[in-house]
């Protein structure tokens, strides 16, 4: 019977998110219609992937008690690669290669302070944040870069049998992400890690090989991010991707994985994501006005952490 309940209780926190999103989406119908139509939520879905997409690396990386708070920046220092290549001549796909190559180089960097120089990864991080965007604006004298020709813009809005182009993206990367965390030695490691990184050394993990990969796997999210954000917008500037952070952050978060480390899953983070989302969209909806979104995305963050604490006193008491 308590084997039950604790198996039971394991995935209160995902219940608890999709009973919040069932209850938004209903009141959001309630208030507005037309929101939570098929047309409308279609039309919304273009602005997720990115965020989507660049919260599944961060899971691995919180759950391993780390931050990577340089990604919106590592996306604008990869979109003004990929549009000045654009406008020197060179081929669209070569393009996306460089940004691709910047993306992971700058996570590599990430993950080799991290990891092998064990300098903290909020100072690591944080630092690069700065770097990366000051040398994305310098480089472009903040110019916004467009002009991309249609055929690289199906990337962004293309859709293949009715899917758009970036969820199969999406899709993919998130059946990899689930496996990999679930179900293999991987995914393990990162969990021990995140429970006791000195426990996981002294143990025979490699946790400065795991953590340099992952880094560069989220500095790789962040350059795709950056290709379907300017092929959706068409424009490449050094201003994009500013407080993405705070979002993927926050949907980890909310998702569940522990910023203290070595709890989460992928079915959290993907249900915060759409919580994070529908909210987001259904605000502006209804006032459009930016600063009520950064207000309900910083006490969304509040109200993650607060609700771990609370579950994870549960989980102590039964």
């Amino acid at each position: 019977m308590s084997r039950l309940k604790l198996s039971t209780f394991q995935y209160w926190h995902e219940v608890v998110l999709f009973a919040l999103l069932v209850g938004l989406m209903l009141t959001a119908g309630y208030i507005a219609p037309t929101f939570t139509g098929l047309p409308a939520q279609s039309e919304m879905s273009t602005h997720v992937w990115e965020l989507a997409l660049l919260a599944l690396p961060m899971t691995f990386i919180i759950i391993t008690a780390g931050i990577d708070l340089s990604i919106g920046s590592t996306m604008a220092l990869c979109a003004v690669v990929f549009g000045m290549g654009f406008e020197a001549g060179i081929s669209l796909w070569i393009c996306a290669g460089l940004a691709l190559l910047t993306g992971t180089c700058a996570g590599a960097l990430n993950g080799v302070f991290v990891g092998y120089l064990r300098v903290h990864p909020l100072i690591v991080t944080l630092a690069t944040m700065a770097v990366y965007r000051g040398v994305a604006e310098g480089v472009s004298h903040a110019r916004p870069i467009s002009g991309f020709p249609d055929s690289f813009a199906v990337i962004g809005r293309g859709t293949v049998l009715g899917l758009p182009i970036p969820g199969l993206f999406f899709i993919v990367a998130l059946v990899v992400a689930i496996v990999a965390l679930s179900k293999t030695p991987f995914g393990r490691s990162v969990y021990a890690i995140g429970h006791n990184e000195n426990t996981s050394r002294f143990s025979g993990i490699s946790v400065d090989k795991i953590k340099l990969l992952l880094y560069t796997l989220s500095g790789t999210a962040a350059a795709m991010a950056a290709i379907m954000f300017v092929a959706r917008r068409n424009t490449a500037k050094a201003d994009i991707g500013q407080g993405m952070e705070l979002d993927v952050i926050t949907a980890v978060v909310l998702g569940g994985t522990s910023i203290y480390g070595g709890k989460g899953r992928i079915a959290g983070t993907l249900l915060g994501i759409l919580l994070i989302h529908e909210t987001r969209e259904f605000v502006s909806w209804q006032w459009s006005k930016d600063e009520y979104n950064a207000i309900v995305v910083g006490v969304l963050l509040i109200v993650s952490v607060l609700l771990n604490t609370v579950l994870a006193k549960r989980r102590v008491g039964d």
